[in-house]
């Protein structure tokens, strides 16, 4: 369990901290940079001045259209999720020798969902500008949908756990925030954490990117270089991040971290969130560029997104090839590290450190 690397203290304090603070953290966000004008200080004097009542104030009601959002949008992704074909991919042996099998069909997920989105606001059909005018009911309902969700992770943990990678610390907050099960699913084929984090987190990012560059379309009759820029990235990120997503089911993400709060709540609201937030700001801020500074920064950014996969890529090629293979061309400096796991048994692992 991660949460015995510091004392019980340290613990309960930041688990504690990160459960009541991240909600509230969410709606100021929103809230500074689509009312405030992205001022940090604004919000903070409004919140000096207000106090808690304020906070209270500014909080949106989640209304039935934003559930209505979520529910159209997320039975859309679980949908996509089961029927669509893909090859099978095997995850990585659990510590109780359980191997996860997936269905990899997460590009194919992708594409149709943003060429879905796209057709129903090409063809009038439905405007996205509507999620972008209920963001923040949507955040809002997303922060209290999303902590009920881990309360059923918690409850189906101790009652109805999917796999033998699953197990209690003994401490309810911790369960809760942890996550009780490694490997939860619906039934046989659907898996939670991939829905949570892949069809429901990362998709939702690139959807509102698109979201928020079709409402500055909408508002100004253009988009502003900056946009284009910030949509661009995001979308290669996410992008890259699909084409990789079997990949990405082999990291601690997946391979380690239970499905709690910490990485169910903050994928079902942090991502949607926090991570698309410049695009929320420029949406009525277009900065204007110019062409010199704008491909400047579109290719800094590929150049990282690509740095950011071939990190990934080096580290799983050393893995799958035990050590043998290459990096840069030459044989890889590396750490053999042992360790026991829980049933008391000695393990070693490759720590590549080479390369990137």
């Amino acid at each position: 369990m991660g949460a015995t690397v510091h004392s019980p203290l340290v613990t309960y304090a930041s688990v504690i901290s990160l459960l009541t603070l991240c909600p509230p953290f969410v709606i100021l966000l929103w809230y500074t940079m689509t009312l405030a004008d992205g001022s940090v200080s604004e919000t903070f004097h409004y919140l000096r001045q207000n106090g808690l009542q304020g906070l209270l104030h500014i909080w949106p009601t989640p209304t039935p259209t934003a559930c209505k959002i979520i529910a159209v949008y997320a039975a859309f992704e679980a949908a996509l999720q089961l029927l669509l074909p893909g090859k099978t991919v095997y995850g990585p042996i659990s510590p109780t020798g359980h191997r996860p099998v997936y269905k990899a069909n997460g590009l194919q997920a992708y594409f149709v969902t943003l060429i879905t989105y796209f057709a129903l606001w090409w063809f009038g059909i439905f405007n996205p500008t509507i999620v972008y005018h209920h963001l923040g009911e949507i955040y809002s309902a997303l922060i209290f949908g999303s902590f009920l969700f881990c309360v059923f992770l918690y409850i189906k943990g101790h009652l109805a756990p999917s796999s033998t990678d699953s197990g209690s610390s003994g401490n309810l907050i911790i369960d809760f925030y942890w996550g009780m099960e490694l490997y939860p699913r619906i039934g046989k084929h659907f898996d939670i954490k991939v829905f949570t984090n892949c069809r429901f987190g990362m998709m939702s990012w690139a959807v509102l990117a698109l979201t928020y560059c079709i409402k500055q379309y909408e508002e100004n009759g253009k988009v502003a270089d900056s946009m284009l820029v910030n949509t661009a990235l995001m979308l290669v990120y996410v992008t890259k991040f699909f084409w990789w997503e079997a990949g990405y089911w082999s990291t601690m993400d997946i391979a380690h971290d239970r499905a709690g709060f910490y990485i169910c709540w903050g994928c079902l609201v942090w991502v949607p969130s926090v991570y698309t937030s410049p695009g929320m700001y420029l949406v009525n801020h277009p900065v204007n560029l110019g062409i010199k500074l704008a491909l400047s920064i579109l290719v800094a950014g590929i150049l990282c997104i690509y740095i950011n996969y071939d990190c990934d890529r080096q580290r799983q090629e050393f893995r799958r090839t035990n050590g043998k293979g290459t990096v840069w061309g030459k044989a890889p400096s590396k750490i053999e590290a042992t360790y026991t796991t829980t049933s008391g048994e000695t393990k070693r692992s490759l720590l590549l450190t080479s390369g990137w």
